[in-house]
C-alpha cells in the first residue's frame, strides 16, 4: 500500500513486565512495526487497550511539548517512537487541536485529542486501528438509527449519518488498508471499502439492533450472515415477478372489497401490502427448514387479506360472510365477525433452484377477538401442544408466527409477559417469529403519544434475540430479514423480531377520516404511489444479478386484470350460495370428542380398581435408593400417602389429586399442570416434585408409575396470570385427549386474566365452534385472609354460563375431586371445568374420603344429606318427616354448617350440597327436595356477600321452580363492594351470624 502502513481492526495483546510503563488492560489492537526502534516501541504499546489509550495519548502529547514532564520510563518509550530523538523540538507541531465532535473517549475523565489523518508516528497508527474498530462497532450498534426505514420519509432519525470524524478519522485515512479479520469478507480491506460494507449492511433499508446482545455466539453468527452479504438478498426476475404478483393480489382484493361492499368494515391492509410477500416467503423458508406446522396469530387489520392470499381461503367464503346469509332464527349462527375468523390449509412447496425436495406444511390462522395481543400465548400454547403430540423435543417442527401492530406491541403488557415466558422450560416453543406491522399510527394516536421508546419493539430487548427493522418498500430487504429470522430461530431456538415499516392508507376503518388527527401524514400518503409502483421503481433502479429485462407496467396490469377476473368468479359463487359455510369442529385429534349440550353426552365410569390405586401408591411412596427426602415430607407425604393408599388412613385432598393424576397417567393420558408454585402447591399440599434434601436434585414420583405411561408435566409458572392462562388454554385446544390444568395461586388472582376468560374460554364454542377441556383450579373460601385472598369471583363465572358452555364446581371431598378430574378426560365431552378449590380443607380431617369412594362410585352433581356425609346414596338418609328446614350450599361452608348442627343439635335441618353449580341438574335437585314436606323452608347459604357468590345465579335458576312448593330465601354476608373484610375479628363475627341465620336462630 502507498504509505507502507498496515493495522489490525482487532487483534490480541500481551502483558508488560514489572518496571515497564504500566499496561492497565489487555490490548484490543496492534500496529505493524516499520523499524527496530519503532518496533520495540510497538512492543511496548502492545499491552494497551482502548480503555487506556486516552491516558497514553495525553501523556504522549505532554511529552511532545516537554519531554522532562513525563516519567523516565514513559520518556524512553516515547523516544523510541520519535526515532531515538531525546527532545521534543518541533514535535509539538504534531499535537492536534481540541477534541473532535462526539469523542469516542467521552466519559473517560481524560481530555481527549485526535491525531486526525496523522500516520507518521507509531502511536497515531495504534490509535487509528482502535478508532476503526470503534467505527465498526459504531455501525453494528448504532447503524439502525441512521437506516432509511420510513416509506413516507416523515420520521426523524435519532442520529445523523455516521461520519468518520465522529470516530477520530478523516477522508485522508480512507485508503489505508486494514486487516479486517473480525468483519465478514476479505482479510484485508481499505477503510473506504470497509465503510461501504458497513453502511450497506447496517444503514441502508434494514436496521438491526445488536447492542443488547451479549451472547457472543449468536451475535457473531448474525454479524457474519449480514456482513457477508451486505444484508442483501439478490432477487432474480422470477423472484421479483412472484413478489409483485403477491403484492398485486393484496392490492386488488382490497380494491375489490371496497367497490363491491362499500361502507363495510374490512380493516384494510393497504399501505402494508408487503406483509403478504413477507408471509409467503416466511412460510416457504420455514417449510424448507423442517417446519411441518405453522400457527399464525394476528389482530384484525389485514386479516381478510391474509386469509385470502396466504391461507388461500376461498374468496367466495369471504364474500358470503360479507353478504351475511345466516338464518337469524338459528341460535348457532352468527358466530363472530369475518375479520376475527380463523382458517387452516395444507400447503406444499416443491423443488426450486437450490432445493430439490418437496416440503408440506400445515398452516393455521388462529381465531382471535378484538383484544389484539391476547391471542399471542394462546397460539404459543397450541404450538407447544402440537410439538408434544409429535414428540418434537427439539421444537423445530412447529412454529408460532405472531403478527402485531406497532401501537399494541408497545402498549399492551401481555407482550412483555409472553416474551418473558419464551425461554422458560414449561412454556418454551423453540422460538416465535414476531412481525410488527408498523403503520406509524394507532387508531388515531400518534407514536409520540403511544410509546416512550425509540421503537415500538424496544420491550423485546429484554431477550437475547435480534430485532430487525425493514423498509416495506424494499423487496430484497424484506426477503433478507425473513431468511435471517427463520434461520436464526431454527438454529438458536429463540424468538426473532421483524418490524415492517409501512403505513396505513385509510383510517382505522374504511369509514374513518384519518386526516382529522394526522393531516401531514395523510397529505403525504395521498400523494404517494402504491406499493406496486414502488416495487416497480425498485426493479427499474436495481438490475437483477443476471441483467434480466425490467418488469413493465403492462405486465403488472395484466396480473391485476387476472386477479380481478378470479374475484368476480368467486363473487358469483358466493351470490348463488344459500348459506355461508361453517367451520369444522371435531376433526383430526378431535374426531372422538363432542361439544354441545351436556345432557346429550352420557356419564362414564370414573372409579379406579384397587390394583390401580396400589400401583400409583407404590410410585408416590417409593423413592430411589440414593434420594434423600426432606425429613418432614418423609413423614407427612411419603409415609402418610402410603398409609392412605393402603386404606389405613382416610384420603386427603393432596392424595386424592395424586391418585387422579396417577391413574390417568397409568392409562396413557398426558397430564399438564401449570401455575404459580404448582409443583409444591401454594398451601404446601401437593409436593408433586421432590428435591433431594442433600444436593437438591429433583425426583417426580408420578413420572415413574409404569413403562409407557402418560407424560406428567407440572410447571411453576412466572407471576403472570393472563399470559399463562392463555398459553394453557391454547395447549388444551391441541391436546384434547390430555388433562390440562391451570392453577391460580389464590382464586382472586384470576382477575388479571379476565380477557382470556371472557373472550376465549367461555365463548370460543359460540363464536368459533372451538371447544376446550381446560381445568381451572381457583382457591376460594372466606377464611379471614382479606379481600384479595378469599374470593375467586364465583359469581362472574356463573354469570358467563349459558348453553352449557362450561362446567363450574365447588367440591367438598377429595373423592369428588378425583372423579371430576377423571371424568374431564374419560368422558368424550370437552368444556372448560372451573373448580373453586379449597384452602383450609386441604388439611381438615373432616374433608377426607375413604378409599372405597375411589374404587367405587362416580362424580355426584348434588349430594343429599346423610348421617356420615358419605358419597354413596341410600346410606342413613335423615328421616325427611323430621326435617323442618333444608339448607342448600356449596363448597367449604358445608363443613361449618355441619359442625354447627352437631354442636347445637339442630337435627331437624337437612344440608344438601350442590357440587356442580353449572350445568345445574335441576331435576336431581327437585327429586332430592321432593321427600320434604310442602312449604318447608329451603335456604341458600353462602359465605360470600349477597351480591357475590352463587346466590344471584341460584335464585335465577330456582325461584320459579320452587315457588308454591317451598319457601325460598338466602343467607349470606351483607351486600359489599369488597369481597371480604381485612379484620379477623369481624370475619369471625360475620361467620357466626351466617351460621345462626342459616339455622333460623338469628336475631
Amino acid at each position: 500500500m502507498s504509505n507502507g502502513l498496515d493495522a489490525k481492526v482487532n487483534g490480541s495483546g500481551t502483558s508488560r513486565k514489572a518496571g515497564e510503563p504500566p499496561a492497565l488492560l489487555p490490548s484490543n489492537g496492534t500496529a505493524v512495526a516499520a523499524g527496530s526502534a519503532a518496533g520495540a516501541a510497538d512492543d511496548e504499546l502492545t499491552g494497551f487497550a482502548l480503555a487506556n489509550l486516552p491516558f497514553v495519548e495525553e501523556l504522549y502529547f505532554q511529552y511532545l511539548e516537554d519531554p522532562a514532564s513525563v516519567d523516565p520510563a514513559w520518556r524512553r518509550t516515547f523516544q523510541a517512537l520519535s526515532g531515538g530523538n531525546g527532545n521534543g523540538n518541533g514535535a509539538s507541531a504534531l499535537v492536534p487541536p481540541a477534541a473532535f465532535k462526539r469523542s469516542i473517549f467521552a466519559g473517560t475523565g481524560v481530555s481527549p485529542h485526535a491525531s486526525v489523518g496523522v500516520t507518521g508516528n507509531r502511536i497515531s497508527v495504534r490509535l487509528l486501528s482502535e478508532r476503526v474498530q470503534r467505527l465498526v462497532e459504531g455501525y453494528r450498534e448504532l447503524g439502525h438509527l441512521t437506516a432509511s426505514l420510513d416509506p413516507l420519509g416523515l420520521v426523524r432519525r435519532k442520529l445523523p449519518p455516521i461520519a468518520l470524524e465522529d470516530f477520530g478519522l478523516a477522508d485522508e485515512d480512507l485508503d489505508l488498508v486494514f486487516s479486517s479479520e473480525n468483519v465478514a469478507g476479505p482479510d484485508r480491506t481499505s477503510l473506504r471499502e470497509l465503510v461501504e460494507l458497513l453502511r450497506e449492511t447496517y444503514s441502508r433499508t434494514i436496521g438491526v439492533e445488536l447492542a443488547h446482545l451479549h451472547d457472543v455466539e449468536l451475535r457473531s453468527w448474525l454479524q457474519n450472515r449480514m456482513e457477508s452479504t451486505r444484508n442483501r438478498l439478490p432477487l432474480t426476475r422470477a423472484d421479483r415477478v412472484r413478489i409483485l404478483d403477491q403484492v398485486i393480489g393484496a392490492e386488488v382484493l382490497e380494491q375489490f372489497l371496497q367497490n363491491k361492499f362499500l361502507g363495510y368494515k374490512r380493516f384494510s391492509l393497504e399501505g402494508a401490502e408487503s406483509l403478504i410477500p413477507m408471509l409467503e416467503r416466511l412460510i416457504e423458508r420455514a417449510a424448507r427448514s423442517g417446519v411441518v406446522e405453522l400457527v399464525i396469530g394476528m389482530a384484525h387489520r389485514g386479516r381478510l387479506n391474509v386469509l385470502a392470499n396466504v391461507l388461500h381461503k376461498p374468496a367466495s367464503e369471504i364474500f358470503a360472510e360479507f353478504q351475511d346469509k345466516v338464518d337469524p332464527n338459528d341460535p348457532s349462527s352468527g358466530g363472530d365477525v369475518k375479520y376475527h375468523l380463523g382458517f387452516s390449509i395444507d400447503r406444499t412447496f416443491g423443488p426450486n433452484a437450490t432445493d430439490p425436495g418437496t416440503h408440506p406444511v400445515h398452516v393455521s390462522l388462529a381465531f382471535n377477538p378484538s383484544h389484539l395481543e391476547w391471542v399471542n400465548t394462546v397460539v404459543q400454547g397450541r404450538v407447544r401442544a402440537k410439538q408434544d403430540r409429535v414428540a418434537d423435543s427439539a421444537r423445530t417442527r412447529c412454529l408460532p408466527l405472531l403478527i402485531h401492530g406497532d401501537a399494541a406491541f408497545a402498549g399492551q403488557g401481555i407482550i412483555a409477559e409472553g416474551l418473558n415466558m419464551s425461554e422458560l422450560d414449561g412454556y418454551r416453543v423453540g422460538g416465535t417469529v414476531h412481525i410488527i406491522v408498523n403503520n406509524q399510527v394507532g387508531f388515531t394516536t400518534s407514536p409520540r403519544d403511544a410509546k416512550s421508546t425509540t421503537y415500538a419493539t424496544d420491550v423485546a430487548r429484554m431477550l437475547q434475540i435480534p430485532i430487525f427493522h425493514v423498509n416495506g418498500e424494499d423487496p430484497e430487504a424484506v426477503s433478507q430479514v425473513v431468511d435471517l429470522a427463520i434461520d436464526f430461530r431454527q438454529r438458536f431456538h429463540r424468538d426473532a423480531i421483524i418490524e415492517l415499516w409501512c403505513y396505513r392508507k385509510l383510517g382505522h376503518n374504511e369509514g374513518d377520516e384519518p386526516s382529522y388527527t394526522q393531516p401531514v401524514m395523510y397529505r403525504t400518503i395521498a400523494g404517494k404511489p402504491s406499493i406496486r409502483m414502488a416495487y416497480l421503481a425498485y426493479d427499474t433502479a436495481n438490475p437483477t444479478p443476471g441483467g434480466e429485462a425490467k418488469i413493465t407496467v403492462e405486465e403488472t396490469d395484466q396480473i391485476a386484470a387476472g386477479k380481478r377476473h378470479e374475484l368476480e368468479a368467486q363473487l358469483d359463487i358466493a351470490t348463488k350460495a344459500k348459506s355461508p359455510p361453517r367451520p369444522s369442529t371435531f376433526a383430526g385429534a378431535w374426531s372422538s370428542i363432542k361439544g354441545g349440550p351436556d345432557g346429550q353426552v352420557p356419564e362414564v365410569p370414573t372409579a379406579a380398581t384397587p390394583a390401580e390405586i396400589q400401583e400409583v401408591t407404590r410410585a408416590i411412596s417409593t423413592m430411589p435408593a440414593d434420594f434423600h427426602v426432606h425429613p418432614k415430607l418423609k413423614v407427612v407425604v411419603v409415609d402418610g400417602r402410603a398409609a392412605m393408599g393402603a386404606g389405613d388412613k382416610p384420603i386427603d385432598w393432596g392424595m386424592g389429586e395424586a391418585l387422579a393424576f396417577g391413574t390417568l397417567l397409568a392409562e396413557g393420558t398426558r397430564v399438564r399442570l401449570s401455575g404459580q408454585d404448582s409443583r409444591r402447591g401454594t398451601f404446601s399440599h401437593r409436593h408433586s416434585v421432590l428435591l433431594d434434601y442433600n444436593d437438591g436434585h429433583e425426583y417426580t414420583p408420578l413420572a415413574h408409575i409404569r413403562e409407557k405411561q402418560g407424560i406428567f408435566e407440572v410447571r411453576d409458572s412466572p407471576l403472570s396470570e393472563a399470559s399463562v392462562l392463555g398459553f394453557d388454554f391454547g395447549y388444551s385446544l391441541d391436546m384434547p385427549d390430555g388433562l390440562t390444568i391451570w392453577e391460580a395461586q389464590f382464586g382472586d388472582f384470576v382477575n388479571a386474566a379476565q380477557v382470556i376468560i371472557d373472550q376465549f374460554l367461555c365463548s370460543s364454542e359460540a363464536k368459533w365452534h372451538r371447544v376446550s377441556g381446560l381445568v381451572m383450579l381457583l382457591p376460594h373460601g372466606m377464611e379471614g385472609q382479606g379481600p384479595e385472598h378469599s374470593n375467586a369471583r364465583l359469581d362472574r363465572f356463573l354469570n358467563l354460563c349459558v348453553n352449557d358452555n362450561m362446567q363450574v364446581c365447588n367440591l367438598t371431598t377429595p373423592a369428588q375431586y378425583f372423579h371430576a378430574l377423571r371424568r374431564q378426560v374419560l368422558r368424550p365431552y370437552r368444556k372448560p371445568l372451573i373448580i373453586m378449590s379449597p384452602k383450609s380443607l386441604l388439611r381438615s380431617p373432616a374433608a377426607t374420603s375413604p378409599l372405597a369412594d375411589f374404587t367405587g362410585g362416580s362424580f355426584r352433581h348434588i349430594i343429599p344429606d346423610t348421617e356420615l356425609g358419605a358419597q354413596r346414596p341410600g346410606e342413613n338418609v335423615r328421616d325427611p318427616k323430621k326435617i323442618k328446614r333444608v339448607v342448600l350450599c356449596t363448597g367449604k361452608v358445608y363443613y361449618d354448617l355441619v359442625a354447627n348442627r352437631e354442636e347445637r343439635g339442630y337435627d331437624d335441618v337437612a344440608i344438601v350440597r350442590v357440587e356442580q353449580l353449572y350445568p345445574l341438574r335441576k331435576d336431581d335437585l327437585l327429586e332430592i327436595l321432593s321427600v320434604y314436606a310442602e312449604g318447608t323452608p329451603v335456604v341458600w347459604v353462602q359465605e360470600e356477600p349477597k351480591n357475590m357468590g352463587a346466590w344471584a345465579y341460584m335464585n335465577r335458576e330456582l325461584q320459579g321452580l320452587l315457588a308454591g312448593s317451598f319457601h325460598w330465601s338466602s343467607v349470606s354476608r351483607p351486600l359489599s363492594a369488597s369481597p371480604a373484610t381485612g379484620s379477623m375479628k369481624r370475619h369471625a363475627h360475620e361467620q357466626a351470624r351466617i351460621m345462626a341465620d342459616a339455622f333460623g336462630k338469628g336475631t
